[in-house]
């Protein structure tokens, strides 16, 4: 045992009690004076074996047997070696099971300082690069780099299905002036799963999931999984190319929103894959004119009705459906056939599940340290210390990471009110920011640092906030002290429409300003019209059941609803199973009620839907000059009596200027008069009363104006209003 004196015996100490931060130290080759001259020694760590030798990797013969110096520990002098080199390891236990694997401890690789010094800056932008697992070859071998921010932790170790979930046999390397611990494990395999297993500062062993890992286990198993980064072949050359050219908020976008787990099931209630959704979605999409899906529930979570907003995996695609190049070859179909995928992110809050992202280390790391600003007091889950420069640097990117990776052309931001607001759903009992406001001003900076460098490293995406106050410059530039968003779903007009369709149209002029108010302000931000999943679950009702009367005035008002919506200044987003009129609450555990389309009144609200897309896209009024007045102009908004409303959509030329007329009751109107700018024939391009959507048929075709004063116009057209119903005029000649 003498030769066990030659060893650092803190070193081993450290190592047997399990909170050695610097394991290459100790195991592995080292020179030590033996008997006055250096030789090159071998130390390896290998509980559960009762002999170990070593051979280098092109020469498995040639065995140098190892001393064991008790509790796995064996050590011995390599005679005639002076140069390091790499080796296999050969173990064999009590029982005479033998085992072999190259020495993780041969690899001497640290992260580069160039990552080190932009870590400790806080502005590296390609950290998921780094940190998490991934394949690469050291020194001709070929293996996986194991990286965790765990500052505070006594002993970090990877443990998986490859070491027998032993905490012993990896431990990791510290690098503390990052809080960074790594190891480069060789010849792991795709799929293989991990954890990390930490000993804290207070001596408790947990095991947490891997922040930064590309994919995790399917549910109920929560283990990490290693998977190759650049598997896949991409076929979206020329959509990635466009794409960087385009100024979305002069484009036309309508998004379908969807979960992928319940749009469509296999017979016995399974889910469809990524690839099977691909091509049947892309059809059905494409064909139903929508320009982007939004896909709810992607990114990894443990419990299926959180939807997705419980966020375990912010750089993992869920298992549920496939593999990552699964969910790639999805996005690739949807951009072979024209379709943008946007993805619903959560940096607002985390859930207190075990394995995920609480207590990380043992100690407050993704979370604020004070209990008062950490707690989500209404969603049971934990608010990100936006302050933290890691933390910032986590979620920044975890949102690079899909535009890189996955070629996403926009994220969905949830619940950016409650990451503005200090006071969120704390009824008055928050610690206000230094100057004493309610403003998170961490979170403020995190949000604009967050935006301004997706759009300059990804140009052409969208960033979306669903921001549901007054906060002014949610979509204005940062350097005009805007958050920097690219749009913003328009709460408010949300509310207040739905509000105004579920009036009894009796009762509607009495609330007329709640369809006219929004145009006060829909210039203010770059805006998005949603009609979400959020409008028809826990007890609101599907979309088809908000609308009051029989059957017949549902659908009619469901139409004028839609068309309203459609011709009104600000992008489209429809839930899935509203396009069809579906008549039970969307739930994530069945599929969409597809068999409705077997009756009429669904079918002709779906070719309805259809016809609406097609329109908008087609028509560049309604979307060219979304984010000005010189897009919209008032004929007729102070009709409260009769409920109707009337108004024009400009385009840049005269010539794509459209008349739009609503009527928001049961009754018919004929002969109504409607101002309009110029004589001429005016043809009506659309009618949501028409028989094939399901109307009455009430429909104009062409129409003479003729000179008079109407509604501060000196020309105007005769027409009959459809009950209920949506009218479209365009000057033909």
């Amino acid at each position: 045992m003498e030769k066990f004196n030659l060893l650092n015996q803190d070193l081993v100490s450290s190592l047997l009690k399990g909170e050695c931060k610097a394991p290459h130290s100790l195991l592995g080759l080292h020179t030590y004076q033996i008997k006055g001259r250096e030789q090159l020694t071998a130390c390896i760590y290998m509980p559960g074996a009762v002999e170990v030798a070593i051979a280098p990797i092109d020469d498995r013969q040639r065995r140098y047997k190892l001393e064991s110096m008790g509790e796995g520990l064996f050590f011995g002098a390599l005679p005639r070696r002076k140069h390091l080199f790499k080796y296999r390891v050969f173990c064999t236990d009590a029982q005479g099971n033998t085992w072999e694997y190259i020495d993780p401890y041969s690899f001497t690789t640290l992260l580069p300082e160039e990552d080190i010094t932009l870590l400790e800056e806080g502005t590296h932008y390609e950290l998921y690069k780094k940190l998490g697992a991934h394949f690469t070859t050291r020194d001709g071998v070929d293996g996986v780099l194991f990286a965790v921010w765990a500052p505070e932790a006594k002993r970090v170790s990877v443990v998986g299905n490859f070491n027998l979930w032993d905490g012993r046999r990896h431990a990791m390397r510290f690098i503390p002036s990052v809080g960074v611990w790594e190891i480069f494990i060789p010849e792991l395999k795709d799929l293989d799963c991990y954890k990390y297993e930490i000993k804290t500062a207070y001596d408790v062993v947990i095991y947490k999931a891997d922040p930064y890992a590309m994919m995790g286990e399917l549910r109920p198993n929560t283990a990490s999984c290693i998977f190759p980064e650049e598997s896949y072949k991409w076929h979206d050359t020329k959509w990635m190319e466009r794409r960087e050219k385009k100024a979305w908020y002069k484009e036309a976008i309508s998004i379908y929103e969807i979960h992928m787990g319940s749009w469509k099931k296999h017979e016995d209630g399974t889910f469809y894959t990524y690839r099977e959704l691909a091509d049947a979605l892309a059809k059905y999409v494409k064909d139903m004119g929508y320009t982007h899906v939004e896909l709810i529930g992607t990114m990894e979570h443990p419990f299926d009705g959180s939807w997705g907003y419980q966020v375990t995996g912010y750089f993992a695609p869920t298992s549920r459906y496939g593999t990552p190049d699964d969910f790639k070859y999805f996005i690739d179909v949807m951009h072979r056939n024209q379709i943008g995928v946007l993805l619903d992110w959560v940096p607002a809050h985390f859930p207190k599940d075990s394995f995920g992202l609480e207590k990380f280390d043992g100690s407050a790391l993704y979370e604020h340290f004070l209990e008062e600003q950490a707690c989500h007091p209404q969603w049971g889950t934990l608010i990100f210390n936006y302050g933290r420069k890691e933390v910032s640097l986590f979620l920044i990117n975890s949102a690079l990471s899909w535009f890189d990776r996955y070629h996403i052309d926009g994220l969905r931001v949830d619940a950016v009110a409650s990451m503005l607001y200090l006071d969120f759903g704390r009824e008055g009992s928050y610690i206000p920011n230094k100057y004493g406001g309610r403003e998170n001003l961490e979170a403020v900076e995190f949000i604009q640092r967050l935006n301004t460098v997706v759009y300059e490293k990804y140009p052409g995406v969208m960033m979306i906030a669903e921001e549901s106050t007054d906060w002014i410059g949610v979509t204005h530039p940062v350097d005009q002290g805007g958050l920097g968003f690219g749009f913003k779903w328009n709460m408010g007009w949300m509310n207040d429409y739905l509000k105004y369709m579920e009036t009894d149209p009796f009762f509607r002029k009495y609330e007329h300003n709640k369809i006219t108010f929004s145009l006060m302000y829909a210039f203010n931000e770059n805006f998005i019209l949603p009609l979400s999943h959020d409008e028809v679950v826990h007890g609101k009702s599907p979309m088809i059941y908000k609308m009051p009367g029989d059957e017949w005035r549902k659908f009619a008002n469901l139409r004028a609803c839609y068309g309203y919506m459609f011709m009104h200044p600000g992008k489209k987003l429809l839930f899935m199973g509203n396009e069809f009129a579906q008549t039970n609450e969307w739930t994530e555990a069945r599929e969409l009620t597809w068999d409705l389309l077997e009756y009429e009144p669904h079918r002709q609200m779906q070719h309805y839907v259809k016809d609406l897309n097609h329109l908008y896209r087609k028509e560049k009024c309604l979307w060219q000059l979304d984010d000005t007045y010189e897009g919209f102009e008032w004929i007729d908004c102070d009709n409260k009596d009769l409920s109707i409303i009337a108004f024009m959509r400009k385009g840049k030329k005269k010539g794509d200027d459209l008349i739009i007329v609503v009527n928001f009751t049961p009754e018919v109107y004929k002969e109504h008069y409607i101002g309009v700018d110029k004589l001429g024939t005016y043809e009506e391009i659309f009618a949501s009363d028409a028989t094939e959507y399901g109307g009455s048929g009430i429909v104009n075709g062409k129409l003479e104006a003729k000179e008079g004063q109407c509604q501060g116009r000196d020309q105007y057209v005769s027409m009959n209003i459809p009950p209920l119903g949506i009218s479209v005029l365009k000057w033909i000649k």
